[in-house]
């Protein structure tokens, strides 16, 4: 036996010996990982230099107005296009890349205009026609009709083909709708003028169909804009209502942990039962109607989704998924009901010391302050990097030219010395970008810019993950609670964190953001390779990236349990992961029972909470209940406050239970250390409460004597 327990020691690390000199969080200890803290500084100095730089290259006004290809801005005033407010795209097939996105300009030449087409022209038909005037106004300011039809084309000074289009945040968008099964665009279909032209349009008409669906997906966005404009109010208050329940769900917890959890568990069930009862009288009451019968694979994808809630299909869809829910919820139940007790006595503990360190239940505003700078930051810095690029503008010549391919300025290149040495040479739009060092330098910035999100996302919240734990294991060591705990555990655990664990905390994120960054460049290569037919590159890509983000998830476990370990005893991370990894292993039946069920039950009270704030939006916005006459306002979707508001509790929710779940892991591994520490001798006694210890059946030797 002394073998076997040598060899599982051996194993998994040494266990550590009694200190009677250790009476909880050391408070003299020194800087760790004084490299990473270097490295993090230099790093916030470079990332400040690249969003110095982006704001003075971006344009952020280009993401709201529309620009032509030389840069100026449609219907601004004091412009030579004051009076022209639209922006119109001689090639929209082009507009549907994802490309747009990231440069928020699409590669094609625009021009500013008066009004969008509203019909059918091609360049050849209207050029010895009396419609060449009406087509005139969307080709390049200053157009001569002085080449012939190829060389037009060719220099792109005028689209080949206009079609019917429609505005839409100031930008001409194809007119494109489905008649009996049949595209079409505006009130006209494609034709064959003796030229193949027909051929040409059909073309552009598909592609143009493809961009559609950026235009439909844009008219959604305004239309959930347009909710969001009129229902922002009760927004606000269903997202007031979670805090209150969240609030009020901990301050009853820390009194009524034991009643709480099993009225909590109680309480889903319920809210599920509901749920399915609701589903099956929605399924009942539109039996018989016309058209409930269709089934969601022939009705397809439906921008309006509210054309789901009158299918029997979606009801019975919904119905069973909670039902599933419901049994798996149930038996869980009935197999961990013993395991749930000692849980509900780690919440107990819990409970107790985020009563002794309330503050502690308002640092997650601390936290979601910190990363709302780091979001503001990254998205601003994006927004002008992207909007950073210009058209660039080349030489072109049919015959030997040489400047050919260099850049050049259409508005002055007749006037130059590059005209005089390329006489038959032409200054065309090549494309977005730019020739300088910052531009090609611009992927690149991006990529240092998401991959700096990461890093400083990640080391806010590691920093909220020791400052609790130090608070609350401040509170596991002190034999006499509260007296011995100090006198602001917060704010002692805050500044210890700032002082001496800066560069345990950049060198902690920094591993979990190098692991997220290549999971988000993965992403993006899966994106690419899509179109690709090649099946050993997409299963290789499928492994990575679940191993990936496996990886991640072990990251973020090993992570919160270092941070934990730094917080109590002041080393570096290295050696923080390594005695928490193996204090885990030595006890991994109690972390997989306990741990996991308590987490479990923290679940059961988002859900609780997410719920009954969801099933209140869900009745208010449907028009089900009214507080006062009319108060739900009429909305293009009732479901967008309804999700709003149901993501925002679960997040409100998260941010309470997040202190309580810390606190918990925090004793937990106080309490494995107490275990091995200590062993209720009057030389060695156990710091953990008389709950605890009651629990375990252990005892301290000199309170039994007493």
């Amino acid at each position: 036996m002394g073998k076997d327990s040598q060899h599982y020691y051996g194993k998994h690390g040494t266990p550590h010996k009694y200190d009677p000199t250790f009476k909880g969080p050391i408070y003299n200890r020194g800087c760790t990982d004084v490299i990473c803290c270097v490295l993090l500084f230099l790093a916030i100095v470079g990332y400040v230099a690249v969003g110095i730089i982006a704001w003075t290259h971006g344009d952020p006004r280009k993401v709201i107005y529309p620009t032509d290809s030389r840069g100026q801005f449609c219907g601004q005033k004091g412009t030579k296009n004051e009076n022209k407010p639209f922006l119109f795209y001689f090639n929209i097939v082009k507009c549907a890349s994802p490309l747009v996105l990231l440069e928020f300009q699409c590669p094609t030449p625009q021009i500013c205009v008066k009004q969008c087409p509203d019909h059918f022209l091609t360049f050849l038909n209207a050029r010895h026609s009396r419609d060449f005037d009406y087509y005139k106004q969307f080709c390049v300011p200053g157009f001569q009709n002085n080449k012939g039809v190829p060389e037009v084309l060719r220099d792109e000074e005028c689209p080949a083909v206009i079609i019917p289009s429609k505005p839409l945040a100031q930008r001409c968008f194809p007119a494109i709708h489905a008649n009996k099964g049949v595209l079409m665009v505006g009130n006209e279909t494609t034709y064959d003028n003796g030229h193949g032209i027909r051929k040409n349009i059909t073309e552009l008409v598909e592609g143009a169909k493809k961009a559609n669906m950026v235009l439909e997906a844009r008219q959604l966005a305004m239309q959930i804009f347009e909710d969001y404009t009129v229902s922002w109010y009760w927004i606000v208050i269903g997202l007031v209502i979670a805090m209150v329940l969240s609030l009020l769900f901990i301050v009853l917890l820390r009194f009524l942990a034991g009643i709480m959890v099993w009225v909590m568990i109680v309480m889903v069930i319920l809210v599920l039962g509901y749920g399915i009862f609701h589903c099956y009288m929605e399924y009942s009451r539109l039996r018989g109607e016309a058209g409930s019968d269709i089934s969601l694979v022939d009705l397809g994808f439906q921008t309006d989704l509210r054309v789901y809630l009158h299918l029997r299909q979606t009801w019975m869809a919904f119905m069973i998924i909670l039902s599933i829910l419901e049994v798996v919820i149930i038996l869980l139940l009935i197999f961990l009901r013993k395991r749930i007790l000692i849980a509900i006595a780690l919440i107990k503990e819990a409970s107790r010391a985020v009563g002794h360190v309330m503050c502690s239940i308002l640092y997650p505003l601390v936290t979601f302050f910190l990363l709302c700078l780091c979001i503001a930051y990254w998205a601003s810095t994006a927004v002008f990097l992207s909007t950073s690029n210009v058209a660039v503008y080349k030489i072109f010549d049919d015959t030997s030219c040489p400047l050919l391919g260099k850049t050049c300025n259409p508005e002055t290149f007749p006037s130059v010395n590059e005209s005089r040495q390329c006489p038959n040479g032409r200054c065309q739009f090549a494309f977005y970008g730019g020739e300088s060092t910052y531009h090609r330098a611009l992927l690149g910035l991006q990529i240092f810019n998401v991959f700096m999100f990461f890093w400083l996302a990640n080391f806010v919240l590691a920093l909220g993950q020791v400052t609790l734990a130090g608070a609350f294991a401040s509170y596991y060591w002190a034999m006499n609670k509260p007296d011995d705990m100090p006198a602001f555990p917060l704010f002692s655990a805050f500044s210890r964190a700032l002082r001496y664990h800066t560069g345990s905390l950049a060198f902690g994120s920094l591993i979990l953001a190098i692991v997220q960054i290549i999971r988000v460049i993965l992403e993006y290569l899966d994106q690419r390779l899509k179109a690709a037919q090649n099946k050993f590159a997409k299963f290789l890509m499928v492994c990575l990236k679940c191993c990936f983000w496996c990886l991640e998830k072990f990251i973020k476990f090993l992570n919160r349990n270092a941070y934990i370990m730094i917080a109590v005893y002041g080393t570096n991370f290295c050696t923080s992961a390594r005695n928490a990894f193996f204090l885990l292993m030595r006890n991994i039946i109690r972390v997989a029972v306990l741990d996991k069920v308590t987490d479990f039950l923290f679940l059961l009270g988002k859900l609780l909470i997410v719920g009954s704030v969801g099933i209140l939006a869900f009745f208010f916005f449907t028009h089900r209940i009214r507080i006062v006459q009319d108060t739900a306002p009429p909305l293009n979707y009732y479901w967008v406050p309804i999700l709003t508001v149901i993501i925002g509790s679960y997040m409100i929710a998260h941010g309470f239970f997040s202190v309580y779940g810390m606190c918990v892991d925090t004793l937990f591994l106080c309490f494995l250390e107490d275990l091995e520490r200590n062993d209720g001798s009057a030389e060695r006694p156990y710091f953990m409460s008389s709950s605890l210890k009651k629990l375990l059946n252990k005892s301290n030797k000199k309170a039994a004597e007493s």
